[in-house]
């Protein structure tokens, strides 16, 4: 009797813990579910009526102690979004918001039409070959903000690789029908730095279950990435010689003055890729051969005049250098900045949730970043990555430059990899899209006609790339 007493008191105390984890789970999945539904997109102010989009944006906390969170904006892929990778972008600058440029310029689904007020269907996003995912990122561009004023001060490759890969350990408790999707990072300019360390960093802890999350990282793509000082400088340089931008002068003034292989250039070498840049004032240096935006714009992403001089103190040495940014295209900056400033357009994305009349003045760049570019080469990433078996591609538009064509090939020359698809065209509507190369771990692809934004000056080339390189297939080799 006393046996069966106590079999039925450990019977009830095995259904009350069995009661109390269904109690827990169904907690945490409703909770989880209001969260994500919460920052469901409802009535976008001029969202086209069909295609039907599924999207969200919201803010994902990357530091709880110090107030900082991204922002973020997600698209569905247009089918079977249950079967489809993932896939992150993410814009440079430094300081350039992968909202204003990638989602409403660039590859979205929804892009800011030309007069700054509505949207356009892009039939060419690439949510057709995966869900997309967009983050402004670092902290204090776009909609993204910190409660610690200091955090400001303190951005450089590691602190954004950090918080970058902090949102996405985040953003994948909100989003768990994610967590086993093949995931790969894809951007363009300085996200040729964001992108393969937020890929080392992943690649790096998923070696340690114990202690961090599984990610399931399977590669990435950038596009006319800022990779190797020496060699993007380089490529600038003789980049503007040979597309007669500048004259032999001035481009036999800079070789002889400039050693780009130094981390602190000299007087002389400011001075002469500072005549370098003011040349480019005359044409878009972002697509040499396209028509230069006449807009009357404050834009930050348009060029001013003057010196191009930066600075960036490492320890307790200053290093000098001419930089502009990683930029983009002026008269749609111009656009995105007029839609993303309505405050119906805020309200909807859940943008200005920090209280009453918390509207937020966002611009497309924020120019007065306070970045520390201490990273002077991503080669060694790529050499490890490789290893590491990782996808990874390279795009560049032929006609940037500002990363131009001859630096990234110097880039990848230097990696010293075997070939095993000699340079070659592929082709697209019949027509030559551009050249392609492949080594052991690494393929490289050219967009004939193209500039910094690939997926803007060729948006259905650009959907072909990406298709191949989450596909795992060959761009076409025949017209």
């Amino acid at each position: 009797m006393a046996s069966s007493t106590f079999q039925s008191h450990e019977s009830k105390a095995s259904f009350f813990s069995l009661f109390l984890c269904i109690f827990i789970f169904l907690g945490s999945f409703v909770t989880t579910f209001n969260a994500l539904e919460s920052d469901r997109i409802i009535n976008l102010p001029g969202q086209p009526l069909s295609p039907p989009i599924s999207h969200f944006s919201g803010y994902i906390t990357v530091n709880q102690a110090h107030g900082r969170a991204l922002f973020y904006w997600f698209f569905e892929a247009q089918s079977q979004p249950s079967n489809m990778p993932l896939l992150l972008w993410l814009n440079g600058g430094p300081g350039c918001s992968s909202i204003g440029y990638g989602a409403a310029v660039e590859l979205g689904p929804l892009r800011v039409n030309k007069n700054g007020v509505g949207l356009d269907f892009n039939k060419n996003s690439w949510n057709k070959e995966a869900n997309l995912l967009f983050v402004e990122s670092p902290v204090g561009v776009g909609f993204s903000y910190t409660n610690t004023s200091s955090d400001l001060t303190e951005l450089d490759d590691g602190f954004v690789a950090e918080d970058a890969y902090n949102f996405l350990v985040n953003w994948l408790k909100r989003f768990p029908q994610f967590k086993t999707h093949d995931f790969f990072i894809s951007g363009e300019s300085y996200a040729g730095h964001y992108v393969p360390q937020l890929a080392e960093l992943v690649y790096d802890r998923n070696k340690d279950r114990a202690k961090y999350p599984y990610i399931n990282l399977k590669g990435f793509i950038v596009g006319n990435p800022e990779t190797d000082d020496y060699y993007d400088y380089k490529g600038i340089l003789e980049y503007a010689w040979s597309h007669s931008v500048i004259p032999n002068e001035d481009y036999d003034r800079a070789k002889k003055v400039c050693n780009f292989k130094v981390e602190d250039w000299s007087n002389e070498c400011i001075v002469s890729m500072n005549g370098v840049f003011k040349k480019y004032e005359e044409i878009d240096i972002y697509n040499i051969y396209a028509p230069k935006c006449i807009l009357n714009t404050t834009s930050s992403s348009a060029q001013s005049s003057g010196s191009f001089v930066s600075s960036t103190k490492v320890g307790s040495s200053v290093l000098k250098r001419v930089r502009i940014p990683g930029g983009y295209e002026p008269c749609f900056s111009a656009y995105a900045e007029k839609y993303f400033n309505k405050v119906d357009v805020q309200t909807s994305l859940h943008a200005n949730t920090r209280g009453a009349n918390s509207s937020v003045e966002w611009k497309v760049c924020n120019d007065s970043l306070l970045y520390k570019f201490t990273v002077f080469s991503v080669l060694p990433i790529y050499t490890k990555l490789i290893k590491g078996g990782l996808r990874i591609w390279i795009y560049s538009g032929d006609t940037d430059g500002r990363v131009p064509v001859i630096g990234s090939r110097y880039c990848i020359e230097a990696l010293g990899l075997p070939l095993k698809t000699p340079w070659h065209s592929w082709y697209h509507n019949h027509q030559v899209g551009g050249r392609t190369v492949e080594y052991e771990g690494l393929r490289y692809v050219t967009v004939r006609g193209a500039g910094h934004l690939v997926p803007f000056n060729k948006p259905s080339e650009a959907l072909s790339i990406i298709h191949s390189f989450l596909s795992g297939q060959d761009l076409p080799k025949d017209r």
